[in-house]
């Protein structure tokens, strides 16, 4: 046994069981040893759900960012782009993460190289430099928003025993058939038509496509403004 090994069957039994059911004397019991023996290799369980916080971030395919200041300005879309939607994979594979990064200072060495690579990908923008951290909150809060909700959705489905399409017609339905809902049904039901996309999946790949152009499109426009307010200057 080692700390690598005790990070991994963590992950897996947060992946399981999520952080609620989680204890040391569960991951003794799965490793097949004393609770007393984890300790020896992590002084707290913080510590244990930090370093499994970190492990999981490791799994971010992280883009290679250009050497040359002017390809990777020429590429910054497309490596926010790629950027923002592993984090939203991880983000759906771990339903846990988003809890812990919300709890935890997340400064292991792949969470550190996370944020290193979303600080180098907004700089490269041309933004301002008092701007970058807003523009990195707009897409990155974003994400973790939206991976979070989906995540938890599809688990909810898991739980219930039904796939996400099923799990949605029956809430649909559930509110189509109450009569005080019938404003808020027939609202609902034009901006889904417009939306499009036979699966739950589908629809939901649309809004998040649509949102982060919105998000790149923003910064273009701030972008665009600043070098417009320095020409004026």
């Amino acid at each position: 046994m080692d700390r690598d090994l005790i990070t991994r069957t963590t992950v897996r039994m947060l992946d399981a069981q999520g952080p609620a059911k989680f204890s040391m004397r569960r991951l003794a019991a799965e490793l097949n040893v004393t609770a007393m023996s984890v300790y020896w290799y992590v002084d707290t369980k913080d510590d244990l759900l930090e370093l499994a916080l970190d492990a999981a971030t490791g799994e971010l395919r992280l883009p290679a960012l250009p050497q040359d200041p002017a390809a990777r300005r020429a590429q910054w879309r497309e490596l926010l782009r790629a950027t923002a939607r592993e984090y939203r994979a991880l983000l759906v594979r771990h339903p846990w993460l988003s809890a812990l990064a919300g709890h935890f200072l997340n400064v292991g060495p792949n969470s550190l190289e996370f944020s290193r690579t979303v600080q180098e990908i907004v700089r490269s923008t041309g933004l301002p430099a008092q701007g970058q951290t807003g523009a990195i909150a707009a897409v990155f809060q974003f994400v973790y928003g939206f991976g979070t909700v989906e995540g938890h959705y599809i688990q909810r489905c898991a739980e219930a025993g039904r796939t996400q399409d099923e799990y949605h017609r029956e809430a649909m339905g559930a509110i189509s058939d109450e009569p005080g809902m019938a404003v808020l049904w027939d609202s609902a039901a034009e901006l889904m038509e417009a939306r499009g996309g036979d699966t739950v999946e589908e629809m939901r790949e649309r809004d998040f496509s649509f949102a982060l152009e919105l998000i790149v499109a923003g910064i273009e426009a701030m972008i665009e403004r600043h070098a417009r307010d320095a020409g004026t200057g």
